[in-house]
């Protein structure tokens, strides 16, 4: 017997009812469904599971993943998964029924259709329509280490954009920088530029101890380091040693150090603000 999930696999994954009866038989299309084999994605459109639930939700109302949905396809940081799929479909297509997902209709490029997802540079753009602010710096300081866009590409996209979001995308792309290393220090900037406290530059490197050490916000004319410091422990007493180190060094060279926590960061920015800010103050 004719195996229709790998037929369905040599067709790319996807494939319509017309396409796969050239092949297998109406019973065996039936059987590999009710197995879930391959799915039922729209009338007469079959998909294998392997696919992923968004691209399949994509392929069910022939459009493309997208927002946020499309962000975590490209592996850009996220605080929080979408609940439902993110699919955009063409401007004058009409809705039609189908699984839960968020629709949105704008143009979709035939490039973008052939991989059912929105090429990097708009997944940026329409999460900033769609993040607050420090959300969407995180995903376009991510999206620039990937060397799939430039900034200059972002700032130009940002200012021919029309429509909702548009002051946020325009704030995104001014403040996006290659050199974040990670969500969390993406999140810390954006809290100091939406406070207006000005001054902190990503990924400072420092003189100190004889060596130069790297700090995620430095503050050049204060010595003040911040440091966005995630849910990663220290894998042993040589790494615990060579971060102390590098601390004990950084104050010997007369540098303050503040130490952020995701926790901190994600749930009490004002305190985390205000703090930097005293910091400031005293130097």
């Amino acid at each position: 017997m004719v195996d229709v999930a790998e037929v369905l696999a040599r067709l790319g994954g996807c494939a319509t009812a017309a396409e796969l009866l050239r092949v297998v038989s109406p019973g065996a299309l039936k059987v590999a469904v009710r197995r879930g084999e391959i799915e039922r994605l729209a009338r007469g459109v079959y998909g294998l599971p392997s696919l992923g639930p968004d691209r399949l939700a994509a392929i069910a109302y022939d459009g493309v993943v997208s927002y946020t949905s499309a962000a975590g396809a490209w592996g850009l940081p996220l605080l929080r998964r979408p609940e439902k799929p993110h699919v955009t479909v063409p401007a004058q297509r009409r809705p039609r029924p189908g699984r839960p997902v968020e629709l949105h209709w704008a143009a979709v490029s035939p490039a973008e259709r052939a991989v059912r997802l929105t090429c990097i540079l708009r997944t940026v753009l329409d999460c900033a329509r769609l993040l607050p602010f420090g959300e969407a710096l995180a995903v376009a300081d991510a999206a620039l280490v990937t060397s799939e866009l430039t900034k200059e590409e972002l700032e130009a996209a940002a200012k021919a954009m029309r429509g909702p979001g548009r002051p946020n995308t325009l704030r995104v792309a001014a403040e996006a920088s290659r050199r974040s290393e990670s969500f969390l220090e993406s999140m810390l900037r954006s809290l100091l530029v939406s406070a207006g406290v000005d001054g902190f530059e990503p990924q400072v490197v420092v003189a100190a101890g004889g060596t130069r050490v790297r700090v995620d916000l430095g503050h050049r004319t204060a010595r003040l380091a911040l440091e966005a410091e995630g849910y990663e422990f220290h894998g042993s007493a040589q790494k615990f040693a060579a971060d102390c180190r590098r601390y004990d060094d950084l104050v010997a060279a007369g540098w303050l150090v503040l130490r952020f926590t995701y926790q901190q960061v994600i749930g009490d920015p004002s305190w985390v603000v205000e703090t930097v800010r005293g910091a400031l103050a005293s130097r």
